[in-house]
């Protein structure tokens, strides 16, 4: 599905947070909604997602600390930071509590938003991408699909230069189930976003952070459960069920769901299911 715009009532802001300014897209009035996007992605994936809920939501939308508009600083790639990031555009838009919708990198920073500040986050939907160090983690890593886990330097970098189309198309047709779903002008549009200076460096270094961030979840979980619901999906060529198993490790009120004939990429390949799945969760009183 091509990348559509937001709807005309979005306004962008650029939120300093600690260490970095937050290219964030606001909207619409109501009980508060964050979408965080993850790797290959911008907050321009949930496009599809805002248009249905800014009638009755404030729909808040960031690029993450690094990724698109954003700033890309050298440090803060950890997941606890990159959260505090979110709560602190949360305050700047005055914003105490806010439903999540997250995806891929997106769950990780949501996951250590809600576990840090459980008052702040009133449902949680969680999109297709394990996390850090929580339930089967040490053996989803084995997998030989996620060798981009470990891959990055100096040396990388200079591979990746100029080749970002390239290496992100990697992505979209090993990691979808209907890679002709992510059309040219999309893998366009992310591959510029992706190429700006130092956006592959903090990409890599999204991936760095894996390891702090597993002891960082396992030092969270251990203080508890999270009370929030929680809509687990995942595409029925990816992660399928197994995102209920591993919300189950965290949260005590958690939903499955999957999105069929989809890979990782939801919002690319079933966007009109997807989008409803959500909508549905978050509008169920």
């Amino acid at each position: 599905m091509p990348v559509k715009p937001f709807p005309s009532g979005f306004h962008p802001e650029n939120i300093k947070v600690d260490g970095a300014t937050i290219y964030v897209r606001v909207g619409g009035q109501g009980p508060a909604i964050v979408l965080l996007h993850g790797f290959g992605d911008t907050g321009d994936m949930w496009a599809p997602v805002a248009a249905a809920l800014v009638g009755q939501h404030k729909v808040i939308v960031p690029d993450l600390r690094g990724v698109g508009l954003s700033s890309h600083p050298e440090g803060g790639y950890e997941k606890k930071t990159q959260a505090r990031d979110i709560a602190q555009v949360m305050d700047a838009l005055k914003v105490n509590r806010a439903d999540l919708v997250t995806h891929d990198i997106g769950n990780m920073v949501g996951y250590a938003l809600a576990a840090q500040f459980p008052e702040r986050a009133t449902k949680w939907v969680v999109i297709d991408a394990p996390l850090p160090g929580i339930g089967p983690w040490d053996e989803i890593i084995k997998s030989p699909m996620l060798w981009h886990f470990n891959f990055r330097g100096p040396d990388v970098e200079r591979l990746v230069a100029g080749r970002e189309r390239i290496y992100l198309d990697r992505f979209w047709n090993e990691l979808s189930f209907k890679p002709k779903a992510i059309d040219e002008a999309t893998r366009d549009h992310y591959a510029e976003l992706y190429a700006l200076p130092g956006a592959m460096h903090s990409a890599f270094n999204q991936f760095a952070a894996f390891n702090q961030d597993a002891a960082d979840n396992q030092a969270l979980a251990a203080k508890g459960k999270l009370a929030m619901p929680v809509l687990a999906l995942g595409g029925d060529h990816s992660f399928r069920t197994q995102m209920g198993d591993i919300m189950r490790v965290v949260a005590t009120d958690v939903t499955t769901g999957v999105i069929k004939d989809s890979g990782h990429w939801v919002m690319e390949e079933q966007p009109a299911e997807t989008t409803a799945a959500i909508v549905a969760f978050i509008d169920k009183a």
